[in-house]
């Protein structure tokens, strides 16, 4: 097969490493890429948002499955495009990514079909979000901007005067994350996280893999939310059976809504869940694989993965294609020493890096000059390490971290030292 990803970021770079692979795998195409994926194929200077310009150049170039990768793709209804010119394509339509591009849409669908999520209110001003908050009971508020905001419109607030200086400050000054007026008021949920990728061909939904990630940007979860600083899999402290939990109470009723919607949903459906005291509850939806999640769990995909979403995206899945082998990963992500406030670009870069067997390095957003790599400043590259255990890819993936800082040689970027640290974690 002939296959592009579209997208820019280490996601991309992860699942064009692992597609590459791939016994079905003839060639692995990107748009617009980085420099990750310039190493292993071509890379299209295309935006991913652009489903005129990639109908042309997928079919001009006999591309036989197109891969989606970031949520704005999705959101642009680059899926709808390419399918409408008879493309075979892994991710949803726009109106299947409203559960992620809309957070007050994934809220009144989980409503609806009885998903077990968070209780909440929607506001569309400032009035009606003091209002609320001044009959909210005690605990913690989280606050969500309805649109899509690069993991950036999620505020955790310990308290409610903590949430009403976040919405003050969003609609005081006309810049709610994502543009628009919706906001989400949730009642903060406690317990232990975990993201479940189940892959979904428009007819059954089956779960493949879980992972778990850190969103705040420093040690000991402080600061402020990112779009993820590093991950592991599998995850830890959760029951044997999440995988049948997670079937039975989230994908089930899912599915059945997403049916009685007239929705024939293909692709990957991301779960944010939350373990608590109650049972599993759906934090948030996305429809794509994760960043940084995917960067772990590519390295522990064998068999054929390009065959499996292939009969994902032909509405006839066939899980025997590829699994997730019983090893674990940890992943850490270098970053500009300014994120999440803003991306400072880092140039020149080494293209080469040290790396032992079992570690991998993805970038993010890049590009590749005269052998050199010029980053975005963002989250610059994800360092992952494959152990029989937590404990051993955490000591293996901060030795590879420790070897590529020195040898990019600057001091512009920044990451946690925590990941996969569960005794640092617990004393949260």
């Amino acid at each position: 097969m002939r296959i592009l990803i579209v997208g820019a970021g280490a996601r991309e770079d992860a699942l064009s490493w692992r597609l590459a692979q791939s016994p079905s795998c003839e060639a692995v195409f990107a748009a617009p890429g980085n420099a990750g994926t310039a190493s292993r194929g071509q890379n299209w200077p295309i935006a991913a948002t652009d489903g005129v310009a990639l109908v042309k150049r997928c079919q001009e170039q006999r591309i036989d499955l197109v891969v989606l990768g970031p949520e704005s793709a999705i959101a642009a209804g680059v899926g709808d495009r390419l399918r409408d010119a008879g493309l075979a394509v892994f991710g949803p339509n726009r109106s299947g990514g409203r559960l992620e591009s809309s957070k007050v849409f994934a809220k009144r669908f989980m409503e609806r079909h009885g998903v077990p999520t968070a209780r909440a209110r929607i506001v569309h001003s400032l009035e009606a979000a003091q209002r609320e908050l001044d009959a909210w009971s005690s605990g913690g508020v989280v606050v969500k901007a309805d649109g899509l905001a690069a993991g950036k419109g999620v505020v955790v607030a310990p308290d409610v005067e903590a949430a009403r200086g976040v919405v003050e400050s969003w609609y005081r000054s006309h810049s709610v994350p994502g543009g628009g007026t919706d906001v989400l008021l949730e009642e903060l949920l406690v317990g232990r996280e975990v993201s479940v990728f189940a892959l979904c061909d428009g007819r059954a939904t089956v779960p493949f893999a879980a992972a778990c990630d850190y969103k705040r940007a420093g040690d000991g979860d402080t600061g402020p939310n990112t779009g993820g600083m590093g991950a592991y899999a599998p995850p830890q402290g959760l029951p044997a059976d999440l995988f049948d939990r997670v079937r039975e109470r989230i994908l089930s009723p899912v599915l059945r809504g997403l049916l009685a919607e007239g929705e024939t949903y293909i692709g990957v459906l991301y779960c944010g869940l939350m373990w608590t005291g109650d049972g599993l509850k759906v934090i948030e939806f996305n429809a794509r694989f994760g960043d940084p999640e995917t960067q772990v769990l590519m390295p522990l995909v064998t068999g054929d993965f390009a065959a499996l979403l292939k009969s994902v995206a032909d509405g006839a899945m066939d899980v025997s294609l590829a699994a997730v082998c019983g090893k674990s990963c940890v992943g850490v992500v270098l970053a500009g020493t300014e994120y999440p406030r803003r991306s400072v670009p880092v140039q020149g870069l080494r293209a080469e890096l040290p790396l032992d067997s079992g570690t991998q390095v993805f970038w993010g957003g890049s590009t590749l000059v005269d052998g050199r790599v010029d980053a975005s400043g963002g989250r610059v590259l994800t360092v992952t390490a494959v152990g029989e255990d937590i404990a051993d890819a955490r000591t293996r993936a901060y030795e590879a971290v420790a070897r590529v800082a020195s040898t990019l040689g600057t001091r512009e970027l920044s990451y946690r030292r925590d990941i996969g640290d569960f005794a640092q974690r617990d004393r949260q």
